[in-house]
């Protein structure tokens, strides 16, 4: 049987001719009459330019008190594929809900009235919802390739929420806050209902349903500039995420949420139910490498044994240590990680030296600190060196997944105030 056997049906590119836009953008606004007019022309230039299809820019007022209102109704007049929509409640997650459920586009964005992400980002942004490659967009100024500038504050919070984030929620993805994102409307209109918050948290609440119905979610690093005159209260906001983490966490843990319906309605499934000599997850590579581990260190402690009575307990361990972590490497690329033929032999090997090298910093500084402290004999030697290489080998372990064949590993669906 073959992965395209196996595989469930992809997504099909959104159909871009007809009478309705291809995308639309909104822009959730609430008491934004000194940026509204600027943002709005500059995205319909922006669109207009460099967007091939028809498109829609949607101005969502969330019960504005100034004059935000009555600009959006003369920009919708005045520049075609501009629309206003008023909410008499407040909350930037329930402009989205209804006006996305509202649209009769193919793709579904939203921006940040201030613009601080480059409008560059946008056709990569909806480029792979278009083709059917992803479901959902991200921009994300936390992935490589992101330029940012913004204060140490920010900063600091968006990396400590996005930690919180996997540590709670097991989320996968690198931004959930970023004011850029776009999404499939058939996935919308499946997912939407099933997202409850109205506020700032409806992005990340939104972003980890995708990822647990198994839809892929594609990342577009950004450039990105911090608005000065941000109004968001950042305390208000953290607590009303750190709620909204509780109760997503229990509705997951409570079965709160259909989340094996969607994934059966949605999910784009593995490519294959077992492929041949490639580990499944992280539970199999640990079991081989802890095999590999045991057979390597009794190889290093023989050879360090039968070397010791000639050299030095440093030089002997210099050589022993080399000798298996050459063929540790060799037989982790191939038995632990699948990777076979010889493409790619001499980067790999010359990684496994590199974290060799850390090895043997553990075990030379271990030896040195016993000759140090003691006159100590072969057999406290052995002790020493059995302890170091321990943590060695978890730090081996977490390199050569993470590091060295970390582009063989099995994939996940991809992924501030």
């Amino acid at each position: 049987m073959t992965a395209t056997d196996l595989a469930l049906p992809q997504r099909t590119p959104v159909r871009t001719t007809g009478p309705a836009p291809v995308l639309d953008v909104v822009v959730p606004v609430h008491n934004e009459e000194t940026d509204l007019e600027p943002c709005v022309r500059r995205l319909h230039a922006h669109l207009a330019d460099h967007f091939p299809y028809r498109f829609q820019i949607t101005v969502a007022d969330n019960a504005s008190t100034d004059s935000t209102w009555d600009i959006a109704q003369r920009l919708a007049a005045e520049l075609p594929g501009v629309r206003a929509v008023r909410l008499t409640e407040k909350g930037r997650g329930r402009a989205l809900h209804t006006t996305w459920l509202e649209s009769d586009a193919e793709v579904l964005a939203y921006m940040d009235v201030d613009l601080s992400t480059d409008l560059a980002a946008l056709s990569p942004l909806v480029a792979a919802l278009i083709s059917g490659h992803s479901d959902v967009a991200i921009g994300s100024r936390l992935a490589r390739g992101a330029r940012v500038v913004r204060g140490p504050k920010r900063e600091l919070i968006s990396r400590a929420y996005n930690l919180l984030l996997r540590g709670t929620l097991a989320a996968t993805f690198s931004d959930a806050q970023c004011g850029f994102k776009a999404i499939r409307a058939d996935v919308a209109r499946a997912l939407l209902p099933h997202v409850a918050d109205t506020g700032w948290f409806f992005d990340t609440e939104l972003l980890v349903l995708a990822q647990r119905a198994g839809l892929r979610i594609h990342e577009v690093p950004v450039d990105w500039v911090d608005d000065p005159d941000s109004r968001v209260d950042l305390v208000a906001t953290a607590l009303a995420d750190l709620r909204g983490i509780a109760r997503l966490g229990r509705a997951l843990a409570t079965g709160g949420l259909p989340i094996a319906r969607l994934r059966g309605q949605l999910a784009r499934g593995a490519l294959s139910a077992d492929p041949p000599d490639v580990p499944r997850g992280l539970l199999r590579q640990l079991v081989r490498f802890a095999a590999v581990g045991v057979v390597s260190t009794l190889a290093y402690l023989l050879l360090f044994v039968l070397l010791r009575g000639s050299v030095g307990a440093q030089t002997a361990n210099l050589v022993a240590l080399l000798v298996t972590a050459v063929a540790n490497t060799a037989a982790n690329r191939r038995l632990t990680f699948g990777v076979r033929g010889t493409h790619g032999v001499a980067r790999h090997q010359f990684q496994g030296l590199l974290v060799f090298g850390l090895g043997l910093g553990l075990t030379s500084g271990a030896l040195a600190l016993l000759h140090g402290l003691t006159d100590a004999g072969r057999t406290a030697e052995i002790v020493v060196l059995v302890a170091a290489n321990l943590l060695a080998t978890v730090l081996r372990f977490l390199l050569l997944r993470g590091w060295v064949f970390r582009a063989t590993e099995p994939t996940t669906p991809e992924t501030t105030r």
